[in-house]
Order: C-alpha cells, then sequence, then structure tokens
C-alpha cells in the first residue's frame, strides 16, 4: 500500500484552505438544517421595568411665573413642579405623579387667566384709543369747547 508521508507542522491550519471554517460551519448548518417538528414556535415575553417618566411641568410653571402671574397662580405651580420634582429624584413615583397633576391644573387656569387679560387689555387698549380719537377729532371740528 502506497500511502503518502503525512507531515506534522506547528500550523493545525497550514495545510487547509483559508476559508475552510466557513464551509465546515454551512455544512454544520446544513446538516442540522431548520427545526423539524410540528410544534409551533412560541415566543416569550419578558417585561422589564423602565423608567417612568413623570413631566414636573416646571417650565411651563416658570413661564407663568414670570409672565402675568395673575393671582400667584404661576408660583404656587412652580412650588407644585418643584415639589413634584424633588419626589421624583427620591423615587416616590405616586406622590410625584400628584403634585404634578396639581401644577398641571394650576398651570392651566394661569394660562387660561393669562388669556383672558390679555384679550381683555386689548379690547380696553383698542376702545380707549378710539374714545381718544374721537375726542380729537371732535376737538377739531368744534375748537373752544362744547
Amino acid at each position: 500500500m502506497n500511502q503518502a508521508p503525512h507531515t506534522v507542522s506547528m500550523y493545525p491550519n497550514a495545510g487547509r484552505p483559508t476559508h475552510y471554517e466557513k464551509l465546515q460551519e454551512e455544512h454544520e448548518v446544513a446538516m442540522l438544517g431548520a427545526p423539524q417538528g410540528s410544534a409551533p414556535m412560541t415566543t416569550t415575553v419578558i417585561n422589564m421595568p423602565r423608567d417612568i417618566s413623570v413631566p414636573d411641568h416646571v417650565v411651563w410653571s416658570l413661564f407663568n411665573t414670570l409672565f402675568m402671574n395673575f393671582c400667584c397662580l404661576g408660583f404656587i405651580a412652580f412650588a407644585y413642579s418643584v415639589k413634584s420634582r424633588d419626589r421624583k429624584m427620591v423615587g416616590d413615583i405616586t406622590g410625584a405623579q400628584a403634585f404634578a397633576s396639581t401644577a398641571k391644573c394650576l398651570n392651566i387656569w394661569a394660562l387660561i387667566f393669562n388669556i383672558i387679560l390679555t384679550i381683555g387689555a386689548i379690547v380696553i387698549l383698542i376702545i380707549f384709543s378710539a374714545a381718544i380719537v374721537q375726542a380729537i377729532s371732535q376737538m377739531k371740528t368744534h375748537p373752544g369747547g362744547f
């Protein structure tokens, strides 16, 4: 029997092609194939606790505090917003949500009053401007008095 002599090399992959590992993996995948059987694939859902985001409305409260602070509603809303942020930092989510809800309600009322006051101021300005223009035109047509 004629057999070729085998040489032992220090490098095990010296005589193999470089893509040998790829071919071996492809062969294993082909041999194993897709999962066989009639059992349906099942999935498992794991509910991970996520960081609950509680809006504290600090910026909105600060805006209402600085601009047309009607009956200090903006300042009170700002105080509740800060309390909500403090409760969130401590980890009391329920307390943070309660303070945030109060701050939101106060901010909404402050915004409504601010809009009403702005519209009222504009209406009053237009009425007084019209009255002044009418008085000036009357003085031009009747100089010296009534």
